[in-house]
């Protein structure tokens, strides 16, 4: 009988402990959990609700009630379709410029640097200790009618005295390549640091070229890293809105700029919700085609 009671006893004690390490990860997962309702699926419910209002006749600005109105989705793509063309087209732009920077850089840390690597990284990542803002105005200066970069183009025969180069978009664009050049070198990096270097040698030792090595082993095995690293910079720049507000003109707004001034200074909010939701359902159609069309599905 004590045997029996024992055995219950040590039965009803391991079924507690298991049922507490079943409960476990739902405990651990609870503040990830409580993060992202309140700060990412509420937010997104209440912009989704405001997308559908209208503005009532007479009634003060900033006053909206819900009427499920999804014509506002139609009416803010078609006034402002021009912005984003121009938003896609700067953010691809600045992204392949960014990959045709970043990758020698990359590739440059991670085979060649030796004893210097551990300076390249940070030097990679020193642009993060100051302020988004604060680079982008620095950057203007870089560009402006009195600044280094025009001042030697002014030098050389055959460029006009009246060129400018702020308020351009070809200011945006350096400005957009410069803020995001971190996020794509450094998943490139990583990508090429994990390439085992005796699979270089084995396609040296099978007579192949360092061209064709570069070509058919180093770039296919450095995918996962270019994809990243281009998503990370398309993602941000399609709808960044600080480098065309402080280096653009009115003719080269992006559909950020728009989203914030809907918000900020018409005081339009389901325009600017609409505008928001259309914005993201885009950039969420073209990184899922993009992804599928690289073969890395995994990196979803």
């Amino acid at each position: 009988m004590a045997f029996l009671h024992g055995a219950t006893k040590s039965k009803s004690g391991g079924g507690s402990a298991l049922k507490k390490r079943s409960l476990t990860p739902y405990l651990l997962l609870a503040p990830g959990l409580i993060w992202l309702i309140t700060f990412f699926v509420i937010p997104i419910f209440s912009l989704a609700s405001t997308s559908t209002m209208v503005r009532p006749q007479g009634a003060q600005i900033g006053t909206y009630v819900q009427e499920l109105r999804f014509a506002n989705y139609v009416d803010a793509f078609l006034a402002n379709q021009e912005q984003y063309v121009r938003s896609f087209l700067y953010a691809g732009i600045a992204t392949i410029l960014a990959l045709a920077i970043s990758y020698p850089l990359a590739y440059m840390i991670a085979f060649k640097a030796g004893k210097y690597r551990n300076i390249l990284l940070v030097l990679v990542v020193a642009p993060f200790f100051t302020s988004f803002l604060l680079r982008t105005v620095a950057w203007s200066q870089i560009l402006g009618d009195e600044g280094p970069v025009l001042s030697t183009l002014r030098l050389l025969p055959f460029v006009d005295e009246s060129l400018r180069l702020t308020a351009t978009p070809f200011a945006v664009v350096s400005g957009l390549t410069y803020n995001f050049l971190p996020f794509m070198t450094l998943p490139l990096y990583a990508s090429l640091e994990r390439i085992d270097p005796r699979t270089l040698e084995a396609s040296g030792d099978l007579y192949a070229s360092g061209f064709t090595t570069f070509r058919k082993v180093t770039v296919p095995l450095s995918m996962p890293g270019v994809v990243a690293g281009t998503l990370l910079t398309f993602i941000p720049a399609a709808g960044d809105y600080v480098n065309a507000a402080l280096l653009g003109n009115p003719s080269t707004k992006m559909i950020g700029n728009v989203i914030e001034s809907r918000f900020f200074a018409v005081v339009d909010y389901p325009t600017a919700a609409a505008l928001s939701f259309t914005l993201m359902a885009t950039i969420l159609i073209l990184v899922t085609l993009y992804i599928r069309k690289s073969g890395t599905d995994e990196l979803v």
